[in-house]
């Protein structure tokens, strides 16, 4: 007679089985360089972990196909010159006020599209994403899209080709790090749009996305939920009166490039526009965890 073996079953809220998978999946992928060790933070990996629900294979393939994406494309050494022309209009930008948990608040306004260079448009969102990832307070990390559909028609669509690419960008590579997104006030002639890149999300983030409406309250108050409308702007139904002004943001991106380029540095040092970057000191390891 042959003993039949009990299946182990992943306790999620096991803190022993939870290391054991963190653990497993960091011997999994060998070694590494520097940009890819800085990267590969315990919480970096366990965004990776349950982005394929905690199966060691899975995660392992997506973070690979990761590092090897940013090995290639280096997002971390994208500068606020390399893409401020697509800022120009206010289109897409880490706003100046959270979440009620702290958490970054990345607006975008689609009607407000100003260039038409595809390679240019996903570097911004790169750039976008990895600014808000940076600067997010420790300890946090996710962030909320608030996404203005004002005036927003057909004309100012995303072509397929550029939202397809931006799914992929932001699942693949930028696993767990959406919180919820809140798309306000999308006119009707979207909802057909929407049927269409929808097909390249996945579920996880179908079921983040909000659609908020002006006129709604019941809405509103999901909104208002995560958001405090004190520091909300007004467009967004909120009575804070700032708007975005592309003088004082690209201060604030150039204030925030040293930074990156100072964490980022395999050599502790790095010289950019002329200037050196100070060397790497041990307070930046509280910074990892954000960047990865």
């Amino acid at each position: 007679m042959f003993r039949r073996k009990h299946a182990s079953h992943f306790n999620l809220e096991d803190v022993e089985q939870r290391q054991a998978k963190i653990n497993e999946l960091r011997d999994a992928l060998g070694p590494m360089s520097a940009r890819g060790e800085k990267y590969c933070t315990e919480a970096c990996l366990i965004r990776y972990l349950e982005a394929r629900n905690w199966d060691i294979r899975k995660s392992r393939k997506m973070l690979e196909e990761s590092l090897k994406w940013r090995a290639a494309s280096r997002p971390e050494d994208i500068r606020w010159p390399d893409v401020s022309v697509e800022a120009e209009t206010g289109k897409m930008y880490r706003a100046s006020f959270t979440d009620r948990e702290g958490e970054n608040v990345v607006i975008m306004r689609p009607a407000k599209e100003n260039t038409s260079s595809h390679e240019r448009q996903l570097r911004y969102l790169v750039y976008t994403l990895e600014n808000a990832i940076f600067s997010l307070p420790e300890g946090l990390e996710k962030m909320v899209w608030l996404v203005d559909f004002t005036g927003w028609t057909l004309a100012n669509a995303t072509p397929i080709k550029t939202a397809r690419d931006s799914a992929n960008i932001l699942q693949n590579h930028y696993p767990e790090r959406l919180s919820v997104a809140f798309l306000f006030n999308p006119p009707k002639v979207f909802e057909a749009f929407f049927k269409v890149i929808k097909v390249f999300l996945d579920p996880k983030s179908i079921q983040k996305i909000n659609f908020v409406y002006k006129d709604n309250e019941e809405s509103m108050r999901t909104l208002y939920k995560y958001i405090d409308p004190e520091v909300l702007p007004v467009d967004f139904g909120g009575k804070n009166n700032a708007v975005y002004n592309h003088e004082d943001y690209s201060k604030l991106m150039t204030k925030d490039d040293i930074k990156t380029a100072s964490f980022w540095a395999e050599d502790g040092n790095h010289v950019m526009n002329g200037h050196s970057v100070p060397e790497v000191t041990p307070q930046s390891s509280l910074i990892a965890a954000k960047a990865s």
